[in-house]
């Protein structure tokens, strides 16, 4: 290519901080403004703007030899896609809720049904609110425990700074109340009168949580709880059974949680642990006792504790799974008879099963080499009904119902790949791969069937190592063009 890539002019400016000085020559692509252009992107400097675009610029005329090959992809990609998917609507009390897409549609609907099936009622729908919008997107949406509330938040500036609002599912029409400046995501109180939110500050962190009563003016809503240190987040959420909202205070190797009665909402938050360097932890709440996941103790990989729900101090702590060296737990949920946990050994998930009032434990078991587990759960305390996905790097999503009591597993949907899709066509192998360290590392991958692995076959890699994250070796059908050029991914 003859035109010369655009080069980002220099400009020296040094900053000191700590009696050390440090020189930048491209500091000044960093927007002093960056704050207000979140909010409104045409206050970025032009000269910002105008090297972004000439890098774009470059990136399309270096480019521009692979446009037909573009296109083809694109279309390969697409006919991959069931453009009118939707879920299986998941039962909660009376209904069942689940969500959509349809046909030409950029955003999802949600609906309920009664709860053995039935007509679908449509209570948001995601192309109706971004009709006309330059740009949107929905936050959270959640239902209250009364099922006649609805909490729905979204952005239409592209700025990550989220509106709040309530829907009252009967008429289908949005109270007067607005909240602004969340992170998108709250929980409703226990009787649906007002909800808690998280409030972002001018840096877009979640700096505090604050409770809304409904029918009264936003600038009025009482801070429940402030974070005072920047290197930490907070979030809150609510719990199964209606009687506990969850503050959850953490940075990426310590956390802290904070209890408030949900039938109380200005209640002071009652502290379960105080942070502790290097210490994480979560609670799963089990009627009359919280079940904790954990790596205190030098609990690494992590361990799950039980105490009772009055006194959930962590000296009332006590195990109820050990800690078992290579085997990493990632999550814990419970229920009225069973406790379910999700962990990974040797890169590998896999779901147990424990019964609460015998110990014993089962697992939920797959062949092939190399795949991925996503745990759904349930919405109800009192089930024996889960929910997982699975899926492999040749095996489209399937979603099954599992008896935790029986242990029989009912297939409810199997993923479309509308252009079709052969999994007989490819092959899915799991490697260990050794490290410059000696630790030895799984490799998945996939194939076409004639793809011969002589060393000629190009291969698209990718790996990532920090915070315990290992890539799920789910179906993924981009990577299946690739497969079909004869790369091995």
């Amino acid at each position: 290519m003859s035109t010369p890539a655009p080069r980002a002019a220099k400009t020296t400016i040094s900053d000191t901080r700590h009696g050390i000085t440090r020189t930048d020559e491209y500091a000044w692509l960093r927007a002093h403004n960056w704050q207000a252009v979140f909010r409104d992107t045409t206050l970025l400097d032009p000269a910002i703007r105008a090297h972004l675009e000439a890098e774009n610029a470059y990136q399309q005329a270096l480019m521009a030899d692979t446009a037909d090959l573009q296109k083809l992809l694109f279309a390969e990609m697409k006919g991959r896609i069931k453009e009118d998917d939707s879920s299986i609507p998941m039962k909660d009390g009376a209904y069942a809720y689940g969500m959509a897409f349809v046909t030409g549609g950029q955003y999802p609907r949600y609906f309920r049904t009664p709860r053995d099936g039935g007509e679908q009622d449509v209570f948001l729908d995601g192309d109706v609110e971004g009709a006309g919008k330059p740009f949107f997107s929905l936050g959270g949406v959640g239902h209250s425990f009364d099922h006649k509330r609805l909490l729905w938040s979204f952005d239409d500036a592209g700025s990550e700074y989220y509106r709040m609002l309530v829907r009252d599912l009967t008429s289908g029409e949005d109270l007067a109340d607005r909240v602004e400046n969340t992170g998108g995501g709250g929980v409703f109180d226990a009787d649906a009168d007002g909800f808690f939110y998280t409030v972002l500050d001018e840096n877009h962190r979640p700096i505090a949580i604050r409770y809304h009563r409904l029918g009264t003016d936003s600038e009025a809503d009482a801070t429940v709880y402030e974070e005072a240190d920047p290197g930490f987040f907070i979030d809150v959420h609510g719990s199964m059974l209606n009687d506990h909202v969850f503050i959850s205070i953490n940075d990426h190797e310590t956390s802290e949680i904070r209890l408030i009665p949900a039938n109380d909402p200005l209640a002071m938050p009652k502290l379960v642990a105080a942070r502790e360097p290097g210490v994480q932890y979560s609670l799963s709440e089990a009627g009359d006792v919280f079940y904790i996941l954990t790596n205190a103790g030098g609990a690494k990989d992590f361990k799950i504790c039980q105490a009772p729900a009055a006194t959930p101090s962590q000296d009332h702590w006590a195990d109820v799974v050990a800690h078992r060296e290579g085997c990493l737990i990632l999550s814990v949920s419970a229920f009225q008879n069973h406790m379910v946990r999700l962990e990974r050994e040797d890169g590998l998930p896999r779901i147990v099963i424990r019964d609460r009032r015998s110990g014993e434990e089962h697992t939920i078991a797959f062949a092939e080499e190399a795949y991925s587990l996503g745990l759904q759960g349930a919405a109800e305390y009192e089930t024996d009904t889960i929910r997982f996905v699975y899926s492999s790097m040749t095996t489209p999503s399937q979603t099954y119902d599992y008896d935790m009591a029986t242990r029989e597993r009912t297939l409810l949907k199997t993923q479309e790949v509308p252009s079709g899709h052969d999994s007989f066509d490819y092959i899915t192998r799991r490697v260990m791969a050794p490290s410059h360290d000696g630790e030895m590392v799984p490799v998945s991958m996939v194939y076409h069937k004639t793809t011969k692995l002589d060393g000629t076959a190009p291969c698209l890699l990718y790996g990532y190592g920090a915070y315990g994250i290992s890539i799920p070796s789910g179906f993924n059908t981009n990577c299946l063009s690739l497969a079909d050029r004869g790369f091995t991914c």
